[in-house]
C-alpha cells in the first residue's frame, strides 16, 4: 500500500445524520466516528424513508465493525458514536475526545453511560474506577482564537461582544463543573483499551494519528459543546477530519486547517437548514469566507464537503462561492454521495 486508503461509511448525503468514515494504511484502520442519527423533521422526506436510511447507516456501520484497529470518537453526540454495540468496540483501541472536560451537560451524560457500557464488556465497574475530581486551571478559550478576536464584524460586532461576554461567563460555570466531575479514567483490559484524545499524538508503525485541543463546535461558547479534530499522516499524505466545526466558522480554525496543508480534507459545512434561529448571516458569511480560504491557500486534492451541509435542498446555492472557487482552482469538492457516484438524498424528489 502506497498511501492511505479512506471509504466512507455513511455520511449525511447518503439520508441520515453520520461522517463515519473509515481510514487505512499499511499499519493501522481506523474507524472514525462510529454512530448514525435520524434526520430532522424538516428535511425533506417521508418520516418512513428517513427510518430505513439509518438502517441503511447503522447496517453499514456494523458491517465494517470487524475491520478496525482502532475507533476515534470525536464527540459525545449520537450522529458521531454508537452507545451502545459490543461489535463497534470490543478487542478495539478506543481514542476519544475527554469526558472529563470541555463538555457539556448532555454529552457528559452520555458519556457516562457510554464508558457504564463500555466498561462492562471489560467485566468492569466504571463507578468504582472513576477517580476524584481534578483542581487544574482553565485559561480563556478565547486566548487561542487570537484571529476571530482580531476581526471587525461591523455592525454586528456590538452584538457580537455582548455573546462573548455572556459565554465566558457560561464557561466560567462550566469549569466549576468539570472540577467537581468524578474522572472517568483510561484503561486497557482484554476487552478494550481506552486513551483519550485531546491534543495528544499517537504512533503506529510509519502512521500517525494527530488529534487536537478541544475546539468549539460551530461558533464561540457553542453551548453544543466541543470537539476535536483529527489528522492522519502516511507516507507523505495526509488525511483531515474537522468532526463538527460548522464550516468551519471560527478563523483560527481554518488556519489550522490551512496550515497542515491536507490533501485528503473531510469537512463538515454550515448547518444551512437552521439559518434563522441557530444561524446567523454573519456567521454563514464567515464559514464561506473560511471555506474559500482553505481551497485557495492549502489546495486539498480532495474535499468531502458533508455533515450539516447538505440537510436543507438550497445548500449549494447558499456556498455558491465555494463550488464555483472549486471548479476554478480545480479542487474535487464533493458530497459523500456524490463521491460515491450517487445523488445527495436532500436533491432526491422522495414524495
Amino acid at each position: 500500500m502506497s498511501g492511505i486508503r479512506f471509504k466512507p461509511i455513511w455520511a449525511d448525503s447518503l439520508g441520515a445524520k453520520s461522517f463515519c468514515t473509515l481510514v487505512e494504511t499499511s499499519d493501522v484502520k481506523v474507524l472514525i466516528d462510529p454512530g448514525v442519527a435520524i434526520m430532522h423533521a424538516t428535511f425533506p422526506a417521508p418520516w418512513d424513508l428517513k427510518i430505513k436510511w439509518v438502517e441503511e447507516g447503522y447496517s453499514a456501520l456494523i458491517d465494517v465493525s470487524q475491520e478496525p484497529d482502532i475507533v476515534i470518537i470525536t464527540h459525545y453526540h449520537y450522529d458521531h458514536f454508537t452507545d451502545f454495540d459490543h461489535r463497534l468496540y470490543r478487542n478495539k483501541l478506543v481514542i476519544a475526545k475527554s469526558p472529563n472536560e470541555y463538555i457539556n451537560d448532555s454529552q457528559r451524560n452520555r458519556a457516562i453511560s457510554f464508558y457504564t457500557n463500555l466498561f462492562s464488556i471489560g467485566e468492569l465497574n466504571l463507578r468504582e474506577l472513576m477517580r476524584p475530581s481534578l483542581m487544574k486551571e482553565y485559561p480563556s478559550p478565547l486566548d487561542e482564537l487570537s484571529h476571530a478576536m482580531s476581526m471587525d464584524y461591523g455592525t454586528y460586532e456590538d452584538r457580537r461582544r455582548e455573546l462573548l461576554e455572556k459565554g465566558m461567563k457560561w464557561y466560567v460555570n462550566r469549569v466549576k463543573k468539570w472540577r467537581s466531575y468524578g474522572r472517568i479514567p483510561e484503561i486497557k483490559c482484554d476487552a478494550f483499551e481506552l486513551k483519550f484524545a485531546d491534543g495528544r499524538t499517537f504512533k503506529f508503525g510509519e502512521t500517525r494519528l494527530r488529534f487536537t485541543n478541544p475546539m468549539f463546535h460551530g461558533v464561540e461558547f457553542s453551548r453544543v459543546g466541543w470537539v476535536v479534530g483529527v489528522v492522519i499522516e502516511y507516507s507523505d499524505e495526509k488525511l483531515l477530519y474537522s468532526s463538527d466545526l460548522n464550516g468551519p466558522i471560527i478563523e483560527d480554525y481554518a488556519d489550522w486547517i490551512i496550515q497542515e496543508e491536507p490533501d485528503l480534507l473531510l469537512l463538515d459545512g454550515p448547518a444551512t437548514y437552521t439559518l434563522g434561529y441557530m444561524l446567523n448571516l454573519t456567521n454563514l458569511r464567515r464559514a464561506i469566507n473560511n471555506i474559500c480560504r482553505i481551497l485557495t491557500e492549502s489546495r486539498p486534492r480532495l474535499v468531502l464537503l458533508d455533515h450539516h451541509l447538505p440537510r436543507e435542498p438550497k445548500f449549494k446555492e447558499r456556498l455558491k462561492e465555494v463550488y464555483r472557487l472549486a471548479e476554478k482552482r480545480r479542487i474535487k469538492v464533493l458530497t459523500v454521495a456524490e463521491y460515491l457516484g450517487k445523488t445527495p438524498a436532500v436533491l432526491r424528489k422522495t414524495h
